[in-house]
């Protein structure tokens, strides 16, 4: 293939004819023998050869703290005495809507000073019914439908029971639908709980007589 020459001279009429000096546009392009492509192929990887050195040499633009971590697992809090506070389970028919709604929750423990451990997979739940498509003499032709709930469990431990209804109170705001939720909540009192549950059960008393005296 011939290589285009440098020192190459063209006639004034293709220099009237394009508009501008075609001698200077040619020596500002100086290319050797070695460095014109023979054929299609060649080009092609010296193109990618060229690439790959560029996105070698430009560095990746810098994303915020919060914009990482989405892509990372969620940060967890380690328990240091491990007295149980809340265990929330969640449950869907759908393994990426609970999955999600879970990744979410362990988040928002996180920033709310929770020590929360899961998610925990929990045994699947099957359901099934048979019901007749007819009646009569086609009451052989039956059809029979199946129902799979997910579940996952995230425990929550050493947390203060203002913090985890914030939390719970958080999730439900913020509920993403077909999630269902069940939350066990655990309170530890003083002793001599009672005597203050006695005196609380008379004042509910008063409280409620004077109002049943109207009926």
């Amino acid at each position: 293939m011939p290589t285009p020459s440098t020192s190459e001279t063209f006639p004034p009429s293709d220099i009237a004819q394009f508009g501008y000096n075609a001698e200077a546009r040619m020596k500002a392009v100086q290319f050797t023998a070695s460095e014109v492509p023979t054929n299609a192929a060649t080009a092609s990887e010296a193109f990618a050869a060229s690439e790959k050195e560029r996105r070698k040499s430009s560095t990746p633009p810098r994303r915020f703290r919060s914009l990482q971590a989405l892509h990372l697992k969620p940060l967890k809090r380690k328990a240091k005495y491990g007295v149980p506070a809340c265990d929330l389970q969640l449950r869907s028919y759908s393994v990426r809507n609970v999955e999600f709604f879970a990744d979410f929750a362990l988040r928002a423990a996180y920033y709310l000073g929770l020590p929360a451990s899961g998610p925990i997979p929990l045994p699947r739940i099957v359901e099934r019914w048979t019901v007749p498509r007819s009646n009569f003499i086609f009451k052989k032709s039956q059809e029979n439908f199946e129902r799979i709930t997910m579940r996952r469990l995230i425990q929550i431990q050493d947390g203060h029971p203002e913090s985890v209804e914030l939390w719970l109170a958080f999730l439900r705001k913020y509920q993403y639908y077909g999630i269902g939720m069940k939350a066990n909540i655990w309170q530890f009192e003083e002793l001599g709980i009672g005597k203050f549950m006695d005196i609380s059960l008379g004042n509910m008393q008063e409280a409620c007589e004077s109002r049943w005296a109207h009926f």
